[in-house]
């Protein structure tokens, strides 16, 4: 089995600039599609159904992967025999997992007690049969820094989901258009990646050589699978103890802070996790890198998420419309609590790649719990308080990584608070234009489009001065890739250079 080699070179932050232009179509295409969807032909309750099948499903499907892009990204010795096994491990795992979410949709629907459930989960379900036939590709792509793959896969993946939903829904299938856009994305995702690599299998199949594929995957699933428990049984939870349309409520908020998060910074790690396997490979420490990539995190992120709480009634009322404004107060809690998040970037990632594996299962095994606890406690008051729940579960993730990750990685402590220190100062100049207009312009709930622009540009100019002022670490990331992005059209020099 061969593969192609013919990849496109590129620096890295000739790769993070493509990467996160990507993003950005990903998720103007995704955006647009959730505003036009929730406006005018989904509610809270179908989203909320939605939700809970895609959720479930996902949980179990964590187990697909079976941590088979890690393992073909960071395997120092890769040959084919090598990739045709893990292969063959991939489909011969995944393929099971897709037949127990099959055989799993009818019990749940009844534990639930929403027959309607059913056909949004068979579909679901349905469509990880094609999820094996990408990771492989996938993955091959990543350790090659093939980031034009990368591109084109993620783009086309995400207006297929796009296109099949929206079409569904305007011809009345409700939630079940939801289910058959994840049925399609999971397709073009398979045709896109094979494409990309010469459409490749595992014929003849292969298992020589797995144990050590197996060893890996083992421990990879169990770590997916605690992320997987994090980040889906609080929604299972919201949908088992609330209800639906709150289920639907918190969705929308979730979804839409977790969008904007991908679109400031989501695209960087599939950039930053190879750049940091070559570092290691060469012997170089990683602390000061580490602090590098935070500081390019926090400065970029965090006046993003607190903008988006900041703005969070105004922004639901433009796009949503009145029978979503419930998402307004889960959103501010969401996006602060992204703020925390954030602060500590690949905390998985790197570990990992450091083989400090037993370390970060317990770690996150402890950070499973507390998120899960936090929620049911918020969830019995009510769906605010499940959401403020997550700005609580944000401090104790901090409180178990930080000492973890410096250990690891071996980062600066006097450097990360520097940097923390400075982003926090940058962060409240951001967004500090959009409250003086709640007092002196318009309230949050009477805010128009024109108030939000304004208070944003205003609030994008002092941020970026504050950075330059302050001598914040990522001004000179910013600098460099603005730059290169500008060079061309000779606008390089109206951006002003770090102190």
């Amino acid at each position: 089995m061969g593969h192609s080699n013919n990849t496109t070179k590129m620096t890295v932050r000739g790769a993070a600039l493509l990467a996160m232009a990507s993003q950005v179509c990903a998720f103007t295409i995704q955006f647009t599609a959730s505003v036009i969807l929730a406006r005018y032909f989904i509610d809270p309750e179908e989203l909320g159904l939605f939700t809970i099948a895609f959720s479930f499903i996902a949980l179990l499907a964590v187990l697909q992967e079976f941590g088979i892009t890690r393992f073909i990204t960071g395997e120092k010795d890769l040959d084919d025999d090598c990739i045709r096994t893990a292969f063959t491990v991939s489909l011969l795992i995944s393929w099971g997992v897709a037949i127990g979410c099959v055989a799993l949709a009818w019990p749940v629907s009844a534990f639930y007690e929403l027959p309607d459930l059913l056909p949004l989960m068979l579909v679901i379900a349905a469509s990880y049969f094609f999820v094996p036939l990408a990771i492989v590709p996938m993955a091959l792509a990543h350790r090659k820094l093939d980031f034009v793959s990368n591109t084109m896969t993620e783009n086309g993946v995400v207006l297929a989901n796009a296109v099949v939903a929206l079409v569904l829904a305007w011809k009345g299938y409700g939630a079940l258009a939801l289910a058959w856009g994840a049925f399609a994305q999971q397709v073009a995702r398979m045709v896109i990646s094979q494409w990309r690599v010469g459409f490749i299998l595992p014929f003849p199949p292969r298992l020589e050589g797995a144990l050590p594929i197996l060893h890996f995957g083992g421990f990879a699933t169990i770590l997916s699978a605690l992320y997987q428990a994090s980040a889906r049984l609080p929604e299972l939870l919201i949908g088992r103890l609330l209800d639906t349309a709150a289920l639907g409520l918190f969705a929308r908020a979730f979804g839409l802070a977790a969008q904007l998060r991908l679109l400031v910074s989501g695209a960087l790690g599939t950039v930053f996790y190879p750049a940091f396997r070559q570092l290691r490979d060469e012997g170089e420490a990683l602390g000061p890198h580490y602090e590098r990539v935070t500081a390019s995190y926090c400065a970029i992120t965090w006046p993003a998420m607190a903008g988006l709480a900041a703005c969070a009634t105004p922004i639901i009322s433009m796009l949503y419309g009145e029978r979503w404004m419930g998402a307004a107060v889960p959103l501010e809690w969401i996006a602060i609590s992204q703020i925390l998040f954030i602060a500590l970037p690949l905390h998985t990632d790197l570990p990992i790649l450091l083989h400090n594996k037993r370390g970060l299962l317990w770690r996150s095994g402890w950070d499973m719990i507390a998120s899960v606890m936090l929620l049911m406690v918020g969830a019995w008051f009510s769906l605010e308080a499940a959401a403020a729940s997550r700005v609580a579960h944000g401090l104790v993730f901090i409180a178990i990584f930080a000492p973890f990750l410096a250990r690891t990685i071996g980062f600066n402590w006097r450097a990360m608070g520097r940097i923390w220190l400075l982003s926090a100062l940058a962060t409240g100049v951001a967004v500090l234009p959009m409250w003086l207009s709640y007092l002196y312009w318009a309230p949050a709930a009477e805010a128009g489009f024109g108030q939000v622009l304004a208070g944003a540009l205003t609030g994008i100019a002092l941020w970026i001065i504050c950075l330059r002022q302050t001598r914040h670490r990522a001004y000179i990331e910013i600098h460099g890739y603005a730059c290169s992005a500008l060079d061309r059209l000779g606008w390089c020099r109206h951006m002003p250079s770090p102190l």
